[in-house]
């Protein structure tokens, strides 16, 4: 079996290109949705798509990274490892699955070491009705002047407030106020949007392309960023009620957590993509899991999306500040050891596997 540490890649370009080798190695092809705009180094972005099986398969099994752009330098490695993986392969062959891996789906914030897109859109908030009213989250308003101040790094009275709230508060109550979504601050940390972004609309678009015969449908969306380093958490993304939790477990094992019954590390989220990609998927039986792999405390990966959001903000800081930033943050959603590669990619595959043998039983 390959090595997983050679699966990864340090940009997105590099990523793009693994991906795009590991299926041409096996004669399967890619389908790109191209972004207009250029990456960060001017190569191109774009959503691509790789299914491994027949199109007309009545199981299918999705694997999609880079929703948080930053994140897909994980995401991408354990699909590039996937496509090499002949014992995943041959097994989903025999068991009438096809696999469906949908690389950089905001590849914008892939290529920018960015969590948002381009529109400065959290995608797993974007996924709304726009025509009835957006959430309101109060408690981000309030905390919205101090998680973004003027100048970076923070002041000492910036930082004993963060402090103090988070200790009078609370770290989830902090956490839920901060990465829940919210849609008055369009320069702020986790906005929702204000209309489907083009990731919102391309995405569905390839559903409707690829999904639209499959009458059973496992849904794998790889994160990083949350919880003990290393770890996989598998947190139910779709049906959130208790007979979703139940269907999920019994594919992915008990220990899948979920929103509803506040077992899991992420909060609960406005405008989630996976709860709305099962509109587009009506003819099926459809759950979904997010894997969410651990890098850095919480306090840290939050110190890094501060100090990111407000190099957005602010763009015309000193170049030597920029990559100190960019570096911070790429730090904190991807951990660049041979263990931890390991380690993500092993959990990966045992949920494929787990998908696959899954979606046989249905």
């Amino acid at each position: 079996m390959i090595a997983a540490r050679t699966c990864f890649s340090h940009s997105y370009a590099s990523a793009r290109k693994r991906f795009f080798d590991a299926a041409q190695a096996r004669g399967l092809q890619v389908e790109s949705h191209k972004q207009r705009m250029p990456g960060r180094d001017k190569e191109t972005l774009a959503m691509d798509v790789v299914l491994d099986g027949p199109p007309d398969a009545d199981r299918l099994l999705v694997v999609s990274s880079g929703v948080h752009g930053v994140e897909g330098f994980c995401g991408s490695g354990i699909q590039v490892f996937s496509l090499q993986d002949e014992e995943l392969r041959a097994r989903a062959k025999e068991r009438g699955v096809a696999l469906l891996y949908i690389h950089a789906v905001n590849p914008y914030g892939f290529s920018h070491i960015r969590r948002a897109t381009q529109e400065n859109v959290d995608l797993n908030r974007n996924f709304c009705d726009y025509a009835k009213p957006l959430p309101v989250n109060v408690g981000y308003r309030a905390l919205h002047p101090l998680l973004l101040p003027e100048q970076w790094p923070p002041t000492l009275g910036n930082k004993l407030k963060v402090a103090w709230l988070m200790l009078r508060q609370g770290k989830p109550a902090v956490q839920t106020a901060v990465s829940a979504g919210q849609y008055e601050f369009p320069k702020g940390l986790f906005f929702g949007g204000t209309q489907p972004t083009w990731s919102n609309e391309t995405l569905r678009a390839v559903v409707r392309k690829y999904a639209a015969h499959a009458r059973h449908i496992a849904w794998i969306d790889l994160h990083t960023g949350l919880g003990p380093p290393g770890k996989g958490e598998r947190i139910l993304s779709a049906r959130n009620d208790a007979e979703g939790l139940a269907d999920a477990q019994a594919m992915w094992g008990d220990d899948v957590t979920s929103f509803f019954q506040q077992s899991s590390v992420s909060a609960n989220v406005s405008g989630s993509m996976l709860d709305a990609i099962q509109q587009e998927c009506a003819q099926a039986d459809f759950n979904a899991i997010t894997i969410e792999y651990g890098t850095q405390p919480l306090k840290t990966v939050l110190a890094a999306l501060r100090a990111e959001q407000w190099l957005h903000n602010n763009p015309r800081t000193s170049l030597r500040k920029a990559a100190a930033i960019k570096r911070q943050m790429l730090d904190a959603f991807f951990t660049d050891t041979d263990a931890w590669k390991e380690q993500v990619v092993s959990q990966a595959r045992a949920a494929m596997l787990q998908s696959v043998d899954g979606l046989n039983a249905r």
